[in-house]
């Protein structure tokens, strides 16, 4: 897939991203596919079409993955799934584009000195889900996060405090590559190395977030028993929060035993979206 492609899907996400806001207000009056199309100024072909398009599912079907009762099927059909995967680890072939990868976290000394000497890498990039901050290092992926272009500052900032001891450089052309591959379905010469700074515990969450399979889900306390602390589900919950890079640590797939989708750090309604999209490439 191109950058332009992954632009025009860009464009698209942020149609649905207001049909999704459109339909969680007004859900109680269940609109039809026209009154959507409606508020989106398209016309009900020009919005079918665009859904299509972005997730290679009907409008139709778009609404039902946005249901509870669809969000409970998920976790239900996702248990043999989940049991398998988190006990087995990660496979490449169960992951979108056949992407798949390995897994650093630094280490006790390195945690200290907040990576004191690194060199971070970072740019701006189109992807399905709206525009991303993608920061990177000779040791692999360090952040990722879905941001608008307005709260590129913000983001920025936010990477740099994660990241005191640095050194931050804009490099569009260093960062491009690696998301073609990580959205365009680009292949890459071998796994894709994440690079990640966190707690001993927020580090078992994040492995055990990166086994789940595309097209699956789990909830906060099948994540609390993968990493042997059952109790933990809350602290769990609180790790996957701060979850560094979006997408590849696939935290949007942890959703509440109730079929509720929950909170996401880039807002509820992408978390949703990416769920829908996964769904639409299972059907595909």
């Amino acid at each position: 897939m191109t950058t332009q492609s992954l632009d025009i899907l860009m464009q698209d996400y942020l149609r649905v991203e207001q049909a999704i806001h459109y339909l969680e207000a007004n859900f109680k009056n269940q609109p039809s596919l026209d009154d959507i199309a409606r508020q989106l100024n398209l016309s009900p072909y020009h919005f079918h079409r665009l859904f299509k398009r972005w997730a290679g599912i009907t409008p139709k079907q778009f609404l039902q993955y946005l249901t509870i009762n669809y969000a409970k099927q998920l976790l239900t059909e996702s248990q043999s799934v989940l049991d398998a995967s988190l006990e087995v680890g990660l496979s490449g072939p169960g992951r979108l584009h056949d992407l798949f990868v390995t897994f650093e976290a630094i280490s006790p000394g390195e945690y200290k000195t907040s990576g004191a000497g690194l060199v971070i890498k970072y740019g701006s990039h189109p992807t399905p889900f709206g525009e991303c901050l993608l920061a990177v290092t000779d040791r692999g992926v360090c952040g990722l996060s879905f941001v608008p272009p307005q709260q590129r500052p913000v983001a920025l900032a936010r990477l740099r405090q994660n990241w005191r001891r640095s050194t931050l450089v804009a490099d569009q052309a260093a960062t491009a590559a690696l998301a073609q591959t990580i959205f365009g379905g680009v292949g890459h010469n071998g796994p894709l190395p994440l690079f990640v700074k966190g707690t001993n515990f927020q580090v078992k969450v994040w492995e055990a977030l990166i086994k789940i399979p595309a097209g699956s889900a789990a909830n906060y306390s099948q994540i609390a028993e993968a990493i042997g602390r059952p109790a933990a589900a809350r602290a769990a919950a609180n790790a996957i929060g701060q979850n560094p890079v979006a997408y590849l640590i696939p935290c949007h797939r942890v959703i509440q035993k109730t079929g509720v989708i929950g909170g996401y750090q880039w807002t509820p309604v992408r978390k949703k979206a990416i769920l829908v999209w996964e769904a639409g490439q299972r059907a595909a």
